[in-house]
């Protein structure tokens, strides 16, 4: 009886933090944490005002938020609060924003519908089914990726800084909205950046943002990556998240060995897990990661008749692969501002 019951308070755990997932996503698009991080204890009103949002909807997100005990609340004065070290991680300003993250939660919710006739039938979700998923990627990667590009992640390769100052060719597989590309070409105007992504929608955004920055040595091609070949043509290939997502990505990673240079690096980032579940068993991110992979990374692979490797390929695959595709030397590192990914260098 007490497993049981354990089991339901579980039960009811998840249902609670499963919405507030959703009211965390509403809460970062409108802006609402942001603007509670910079007022004093205030009504609800005083809160819709200024964040020029609808009160009665607020009140209601507010309560959400309150019984939760993520917003502070006084009766007594019917004023709300958001403290400083919970702003730190729901707000644009904070060390980390995990409202960020919680957007992924609605927009894979979107799919539903699709992933449960993948079940019946087989087959996967297409990209373009995902509504807001390349907007969504985009701010996640502004976090895990462009805070610490230039300072922090690509240093773990040595010397590639003073390359990138002097001048080389770079290549980002599976580039999406391009801010990676365009961070790096606006810092070292030197070097030569090309961005490949299969998106459409990503591509667009890349090229829209290159524009609004006036950067002209970075270009981006629509491009499915298991068919380009340029042989001994860059000095550097990067992939931020990426490689798991593939259709065929054995044949990928082939192409990427064979359009490096003589003593050109593939810099690949990807989440940190184990190819073998029971390793995985005390991931604090497991179920998340897992759950991600089902509704998105594993599908869209398998809707292009793929691998579908999944969010959680590993790191043991991932090594596997990389030697079978011709990388000899292999590193694997972690940083310390993103304890979700791994960094892999590898080298011929």
């Amino acid at each position: 009886m007490q497993v049981v019951e354990s089991f339901e308070d579980q039960m009811l755990d998840i249902m609670n933090k499963s919405a507030l997932a959703l009211m965390i996503s509403v809460g970062h698009r409108t802006k609402l944490f942001d603007t509670m991080s910079k007022l004093p204890a205030s009504t609800s009103t005083d809160i819709a005002r200024n964040s020029n949002l609808n009160e009665r909807y607020v009140r209601e997100w507010l309560g959400a938020l309150v019984t939760a005990k993520i917003i502070d609340y006084d009766p007594q004065s019917s004023l709300y609060s958001l403290s400083k070290e919970k702003a730190n991680f729901l707000t644009r300003n904070g060390s980390f924003n995990m409202a960020t993250t919680a957007q992924f939660i609605p927009v894979l919710a979107q799919v539903e519908d699709e992933i449960i006739h993948c079940f019946e039938n087989g087959g996967g979700v297409p990209y373009e089914k995902y509504h807001r998923f390349h907007d969504v990627m985009a701010e996640e990667s502004s976090q895990t990726v462009l805070a610490e590009l230039i300072d922090g992640i690509l240093p773990i390769v040595p010397e590639i800084i003073e390359k990138l100052q002097q001048g080389i060719r770079v290549l980002d597989i599976g580039c999406g909205s391009g801010r990676a590309i365009n961070l790096m070409a606006k810092t070292f105007p030197s070097s030569q950046f090309v961005g490949y992504d299969f998106s459409k929608e990503g591509i667009a955004n890349a090229e829209r943002e290159k524009e609004d920055l006036g950067i002209t040595n970075s270009s981006f091609e629509q491009q499915d990556v298991a068919n380009f070949d340029h042989e001994d043509h860059f000095d550097l290939i990067t992939a931020f998240d990426a490689i798991h997502d593939q259709a065929n990505p054995e044949k990928v990673l082939e192409n990427i060995k064979r359009s490096l240079k003589p003593g050109g690096v593939f810099l690949m980032q990807d989440i940190a897990g184990s190819s073998k579940l029971e390793n995985n068993l005390d991931h604090p991110l497991a179920p998340f990661l897992y759950t991600v992979s089902c509704l998105h990374c594993m599908t869209v692979s398998l809707a292009l008749e793929g691998r579908g490797l999944g969010a959680m390929w590993g790191k043991e695959k991932a090594i596997e692969m990389l030697k079978g595709a011709g990388f000899s030397n292999v590193e694997v590192k972690q940083l310390p501002h993103d304890p979700i990914n791994y960094f892999y260098v590898a080298r011929s």
